[in-house]
């Protein structure tokens, strides 16, 4: 199996799945869960929890749907939770961005509000969604994912390296300021899908740690290549305009490297990750190498 039909099996179920989670509609409260609906509906990669499958198949040793069953709730709850970050990153009093995905972000279409209530209602509906698996199989790994998933998305993860990089924009960061906001804000929640996944799976202590090396490797490339996208995208394939850093000064792996420099570290880093994974000789295994180095090179 390729990376490309793996995204096309297991894509619409994991649409399917989320659909059902935003699909309560209340009297009074609606119109939160139209908000909630709209950015969790509204596309892309699905990177990872779709990841988070792969790392339960990579430790249980094949790719069935029955491993993928046993682990989706966990995966479904880390798309709800970086949906929620989209969102408040997105506001006026974050990024202040109009555009994600190739439309208009929720407070342009629902107002700050709303947007800053339906991203308050994905993060609880994750848990409450993970909380429902743990009942009904409190298995030792599905609660250690549980918790990877809760502490990569709070205040000693994902809250952190966000809050890092609201203060940069305040000071001339350093190299060391801009490889915290990177582990933080976006390696921890990517790292999180593989870690999760292969505890969610029942892996041993020596796989997770294979997974959190590989997990740290491909999300700084990520974030990197993502910086280099700012200057080098196309709006029309990223579905936002390009060069917004550059416009707020922000400071990226290109600004402080180089953009040269800054692909030799992406390719570097995805090498490494793609090294780590060679430690699960499957099918999954080989899913993932694969699509760490497509990722890498992405356009979008």
């Amino acid at each position: 199996m390729r990376i490309e039909e793996y995204l096309e099996w297991q894509g619409p179920i994991l649409e399917e799945r989320l659909a059902r989670r935003v699909a309560h509609r209340g009297q009074y409260e609606a119109k939160v869960w139209e908000a909630m609906e709209y950015s969790l509906m509204a596309g892309g990669k699905r990177l990872r929890p779709l990841m988070l499958l792969l790392g339960a198949g990579a430790v249980s040793g094949c790719c069935a749907q029955e491993v993928f069953d046993r682990v989706y709730p966990f995966a479904e709850a880390l798309e709800m939770i970086h949906t929620y970050s989209l969102i408040h990153d997105d506001l006026p009093a974050m990024d202040d961005d109009d555009y994600r995905r190739g439309r208009l972000t929720n407070h342009k279409v629902f107002g700050e509000a709303i947007a800053i209530l339906a991203g308050d209602g994905l993060l609880n509906l994750a848990y409450e969604t993970m909380i429902e698996a743990l009942a009904q199989d409190p298995a030792p790994g599905k609660i250690l994912a549980a918790r990877t998933i809760a502490h990569a998305a709070g205040p000693k993860g994902m809250v952190a390296g966000q809050t890092a990089d609201m203060l940069a924009e305040q000071q001339k960061a350093t190299a060391a300021h801009l490889d915290f906001i990177e582990e933080n804000k976006t390696g921890q929640l990517i790292t999180a899908a593989l870690v999760a996944g292969a505890q969610a799976a029942g892996g041993s202590e020596k796989q997770i740690f294979v997974m959190k090396r590989a997990g740290r490797a491909f999300g700084k490339a990520f974030q990197i290549q993502d910086d280099i996208l700012e200057i080098e995208g196309d709006e029309q394939e990223l579905g936002k305009p390009v060069g917004s850093d550059a416009e707020k000064d922000k400071v990226t792996f290109v600004t402080i490297y180089g953009i040269q420099k800054a692909k030799e570290m992406a390719a570097g880093l995805s090498k490494e990750a793609a090294e780590a994974l060679r430690d699960f000789p499957n099918e999954a295994g080989d899913l993932l190498r694969e699509w760490i180095q497509a990722l890498i090179y992405r356009k979008k």
